[in-house]
């Protein structure tokens, strides 16, 4: 009988409601031998909800992924089919799952990705803002100096830019924002799927407004319209008219 080639599946998660994993996702966590997690106390919740049970649990984040990633590899090179969830949201997206994806490429494993909810793209779709082409920045830097510096190049770009930021930070933020271009529209998208989700729209200087005497919870996901100032992707004309 011809084995099968090794593999390893990164599963995108809820990002906050649990309805939203797929058929495809969970019938692969119940087939694996080993679910890596990047949190296995928030993992366990998810495969209880699953009424996933006796799974082996194997924790890989940021400060255990490269020494820990060889280790796994080698029990799927061995037969055993691994999974690896990140706490919410795709694998590798501001998250674990980069250094054992470039270690499978390394070993000659195949990487499977089963796509799933992301803040990113589901921001996007509700901000309103235009979505033909975007950037995304990851976490805002918590230094204001460099925090400054990004939100200044965001404006000078021509697309949507996205990034995720800290509740207890997003006033100042805004207020570095509306300082830098009071009418630039921006989109605050909170708490995403969840119960409580909203998306906030306006002018920085309007949301700053809107957010100055109100107590921000949970998880915030920023977007800033673009300048809509394009290059042209015309070829130039190398035939002079006069010719």
């Amino acid at each position: 009988m011809e084995r099968k080639q090794a593999s390893v599946r990164l599963i995108a998660t809820p990002i906050g409601n649990l309805g939203d994993i797929s058929y495809r996702a969970v019938e692969s966590i119940r087939n694996a031998d080993i679910v890596a997690c990047e949190d296995t106390r928030h993992s366990s919740r998810l495969l209880s909800h699953l009424e996933i049970r006796d799974k082996e649990l194997a924790s890989l984040h940021d400060h255990n992924e490269e020494a820990k990633a060889n280790q796994l590899l080698e029990r799927v090179l061995n037969g055993d089919e691994l999974v690896f969830l990140s706490d919410a949201g795709m694998p590798t997206i501001s998250d674990p799952g980069y250094r054992l994806v470039n270690a499978c490429i390394e070993k000659g494993v195949a990487v499977e990705v089963i796509p799933g909810p992301c803040a990113v793209t589901t921001a996007l779709a509700g901000s309103g803002m235009p979505t033909d082409a975007f950037y995304f920045g990851g976490f805002l830097p918590v230094k204001s100096g460099k925090r400054e510096r990004i939100l200044s190049e965001s404006l000078n770009r021509p697309e949507t830019s996205v990034f995720f930021e800290s509740p207890y930070r997003v006033l100042k933020t805004l207020r570095c924002l509306s300082s830098l271009d009071p009418d630039r529209p921006v989109c605050v998208a909170r708490e995403l799927t969840k119960k409580f989700e909203t998306y906030h729209r306006g002018t920085a200087e309007r949301l700053v407004e809107e957010f100055s005497d109100t107590k921000v919870r949970g998880e915030i996901t920023l977007l800033i319209r673009g300048s809509g100032k394009r290059k042209s992707k015309r070829a130039p004309n190398l035939v002079s008219e006069n010719e």
